[in-house]
């Protein structure tokens, strides 16, 4: 709910703070005495564009507040607490423009964008009447309005969440179509790579392994001269050698030892080398009658340590790498080998995604054509009652046949199409060429809708132009009806309007010194007969002229 306005320096406004309430509040005034500077000042703290003209000559900068109690209007608060603005269920929207065009925007205090002024204040009012600031003829306004009247809401959430989940697909398989080409690349370079590998088979070890062996082979002359030596000294050469020399001592030093029992520690180390020795000729015998002198098992163990060390080279890695290396590129070969088959995967979960959005949507459509249907005869019957006599409004819903079309919100195209004359074509509400007209369609659909929208607080301009009579009694009463539930706001010159509010406020032109300026005060029950007086009778307002502004009063009650 709006719940006051501090104006300073605005146009031909010098200061004013007005206080608001809840029900119908009505803004009356002579012609020219500036009712629509009000309403302009509400627009550019709503988020309107702004130029130096806003200030008033001689001053620096206009400065414009506008408190609201958003105890009830959840958007508006989770808005708040989304961009981190919140403060306890109030709100108070600031506009400063200076006298050289430039602007600065506040909520609640913190400097903000115009954009984020503009997007709030969508969710506060709803300006109805003669300016471009008209909701209602905004696309996705009237695809709410529909959607408002729905009887089964869920379709929406069922909508929405269809095409997120089909969105979600389509973008995972553009990414993984992106990278496809990529990934095939890939894949064709690690199955080459696997069988280079596969054709090596190198096993864990195995290249320590032949390296041992290869460097025994390539020196198999040496090592059979030399262990044949070494057997010869060891065993094989008589009568002189080392187990026979040894063998000789070990007895002599036993015999030695019987006689001195301090040479016995000595008598077994020699004993133990015997032994050791003896086994080491058994070992190098062995080892000698081993020795295999294979030119073709040295070419091979050659051949296949040059394969192995051509492999490491061309993966810059050691050669002790090469086994758990090939292990790795398997693996990422399988890897990609298996999202490649996740992508046809997806092409089969998306086409079911899109199966699912479409019927959802469809029935979302079925139902907003039920929900036109009724709407559309409801307000047509509104603006005959509106003095609009022959007029007919239509709701408009048609299926958009491109899947590019389609959106979170379904498949529809909403348009809100009006004759506001017998025999004339329903054209879009956008094109209705009166002002008049279109405040009192848009007040018809008000009427309907009301109960329904989220909006806490509507404005309307002139909505009684081109009107008089029975038909602005009509319209009175129609706003004083939404205001049952509503905070409604009406600039009016019509007396059978303004009675029927419950707060009556009168915009005044008054001349100071060389200056003129704008003055907005609240009426009390005598002032304000006086003022619907006025309305009814012009300059000269006579008894007859108060008792019937009495009685026009006092028949709202």
């Amino acid at each position: 709910m709006l719940e006051s306005i501090v104006i300073n320096n605005f146009a031909i406004i010098d200061q004013t703070h007005i206080e608001f309430d809840q029900g119908m509040t009505a803004l009356t005034g002579e012609t020219g005495a500036g009712k629509s500077i009000l309403l302009d000042a509400i627009q550019l703290v709503l988020g309107d564009r702004a130029d130096s003209n806003s200030v008033k000559a001689g001053c620096d900068k206009a400065d414009i507040s506008v408190s609201f109690d958003t105890t009830t209007i959840a958007d508006a608060n989770a808005w708040l607490q989304l961009h981190e603005l919140a403060d306890d269920h109030s709100c108070l929207l600031r506009r400063v423009i200076h006298s050289n065009g430039r602007s600065k925007a506040f909520i609640n205090g913190s400097p903000v964008p115009l954009g984020q002024l503009r997007e709030l204040g969508e969710m506060l009012v709803d300006l109805h009447g003669q300016h471009e600031h008209q909701s209602l003829q905004k696309s996705a306004v009237q695809r709410e309005l529909v959607d408002a009247s729905l009887a089964d809401a869920a379709l929406l959430t069922a909508t929405r969440d269809s095409f997120a989940c089909w969105q979600r697909l389509q973008q995972r398989q553009r990414e993984m179509l992106d990278q496809s080409q990529e990934k095939q690349q890939r894949i064709d370079l690690l199955q080459l790579y696997t069988r280079e590998f596969a054709e090596l088979s190198l096993q864990p070890g195995e290249y320590a392994s032949l390296q041992d062996e290869y460097s025994r082979l390539s020196h198999a002359g040496q090592i059979l001269q030399i262990s044949s030596e070494v057997n010869g000294r060891l065993y094989d050469n008589e009568p002189f050698n080392i187990q026979a020399e040894l063998s000789v001592c070990a007895e002599q030093l036993q015999q030695l030892a019987e006689i001195d029992h301090s040479l016995k520690d000595t008598q077994q180390l020699l004993q133990e080398a015997l032994i050791q020795t003896q086994e080491a000729a058994s070992f190098m015998r062995a080892y000698h009658q081993d020795i295999d002198l294979d030119p073709a098992r040295l070419d091979w163990i050659n051949q296949r340590l040059s394969q192995a060390q051509s492999l490491a080279r061309k993966h810059h890695i050691s050669e002790n790498e090469l086994v758990d290396h090939a292990l790795a590129l398997e693996q990422e070969l399988q890897q990609l080998q298996v999202d490649e088959a996740d992508i046809e995967q997806i092409e089969q979960d998306l086409e079911q995604a899109y199966s699912d959005y479409l019927q959802r949507a469809t029935a979302l459509s079925e139902s907003r054509q039920q929900t036109a249907g009724i709407l559309s005869r409801q307000i047509s019957e509104e603006m005959q009652n509106l003095g609009m006599q022959g007029g007919c409004f239509e709701i408009r819903v048609s299926q958009q046949e491109q899947p590019a079309s389609y959106s979170a919100q379904g498949i529809d195209q909403i348009q809100f199409l009006v004759s506001a004359n017998p025999g004339q074509p329903p054209k879009p509400l956008t094109k209705v060429a009166s002002g008049g007209e279109l405040s009192r369609i848009s007040l018809a659909i008000q009427v309907i809708l009301s109960t329904s929208s989220q909006i806490p607080t509507l404005i309307f301009d002139e909505v009684d132009s081109g009107i008089g009579g029975g038909i602005a009694e009509i319209v009175g009463n129609k706003l004083r009806q939404i205001a049952d539930n509503r905070q409604v706001f009406c600039v009016t010159h019509l007396p059978q309007v303004a009675s029927q509010a419950h707060h009556h406020y009168q915009v005044q032109k008054t001349k100071r010194d060389d200056s003129v300026t704008t003055d907005v005060r609240e009426l009390d029950e005598q002032q304000r007969l006086e003022e619907i007086a006025r309305m009814l009778g012009g300059m000269t307002i006579t008894e007859q002229t108060r008792a019937h502004a009495q009685e026009m009063i006092s028949k709202v009650g």
